[in-house]
């Protein structure tokens, strides 16, 4: 390894060409500095400079070795500023998971601005539900996440901010009957075979919906489960059954299905950001960040339960 100072050294001289003039620059006698260069000749295996009693020159290995020298000390140069920009947030590297339905809603537009603000963090992005979001952050794998839980329930262990707040509404195939009336009863759909994710990726909003339909003296009849909110809405759309689905889900707009309010059901749920605390700076940047662009949760809510699907429209 060869010091940095050799290198300045170097560089200085090749933009002084004079012995004498690099040396005052560095602060330095002239045979200090012509010792030190004779070393790195040496240590490199090749003479940097052409000397004779009236100039030094460059030769065309010192000529080439010219530019990457400059570029090295530059770095070099720069790193406090990197380890200072790493300390503060802003810069570095953040692994953020996320389940679909945020992906439905505010998630792009929350990275976009936050990649705009933070050009200098690296965003490394993964879909995961909330059972491989777990075994990720025991992995160290990823540094939040967006998780998908009943109200008040995010995941115990962890720090936690309620990004989103939403209802559930029923995604119908077109051709069911309740999907001409602009929102259901429970008892209208209690019967109908139904399409849900597995408990594991969800338990408290799973439990959250049997006890909908125990409350209704109910039981649900599950027809088949899928992981993916987009997977769920295509079995609908195929008459595999009737689906629960966060609202933000509603812009999913896929032919042959209908999303209808079932209001008394009172079915919420919510997407919490978590993360292990302390958080790092970027990750408390991202925080930040989000809790500032978070839109208000009934505006959400007031908003997507006017959506319909076209063929339920027309049905209508």
């Amino acid at each position: 390894m060869i010091e940095l100072r050799l290198w300045r050294q170097f560089v200085t001289l090749a933009e002084e060409l004079h012995f004498g003039r690099a040396a005052l620059r560095l602060h330095m006698t002239q045979p200090p500095l012509t010792t030190a260069i004779q070393g790195l000749e040496r240590s490199i295996g090749v003479p940097l400079f052409v000397r004779t009693r009236r100039s030094v020159v460059l030769t065309p290995a010192g000529a080439a070795l010219l530019p990457a020298a400059r570029r090295l000390l530059a770095a070099a140069e720069g790193l406090p500023r990197v380890a200072q920009a790493a300390a503060a947030g802003l810069a570095g590297q953040l692994r953020l998971a996320f389940v679909s339905n945020i992906a439905y809603g505010p998630l792009p537009e929350w990275l976009r601005s936050f990649r705009e603000a933070h050009p200098d963090v690296a965003l490394q992005l993964r879909e995961a539900t909330l059972d491989v979001q777990l075994e990720a952050f025991d992995a160290d794998e990823i540094d939040a996440g967006f998780v998908l839980h009943a109200p008040g329930a995010a995941p115990p262990g962890f720090a936690a901010w309620a990004a989103l707040a939403e209802p559930l509404v029923m995604a119908l195939p077109a051709a069911h009957p309740a999907a001409a009336l602009p929102a259901v009863r429970l008892a209208d759909v209690a019967g109908e075979p139904l399409v849900i994710f597995p408990r594991q990726i969800a338990p408290s909003l799973f439990d959250a919906v049997l006890a909908a339909y125990r409350a209704q003296g109910a039981t649900p009849r599950i027809a088949q489960e899928a992981i993916q909110m987009q997977t769920i809405v295509n079995l609908v759309s195929a008459g595999m059954g009737v689906a629960w689905v966060p609202v933000s889900v509603t812009q999913l707009q896929r032919p042959g299905v209908a999303y209808r309010r079932v209001d008394d059901a009172g079915l919420h749920c919510e997407t919490s950001l978590i993360w292990r605390a302390p958080p790092p700076p970027v990750v408390q940047r991202f925080i930040d960040h989000v809790m500032s662009q978070a839109p208000t949760p009934p505006l959400l809510a007031a908003t997507a339960q006017q959506r319909q699907s076209p063929a339920g429209r027309q049905r209508r």
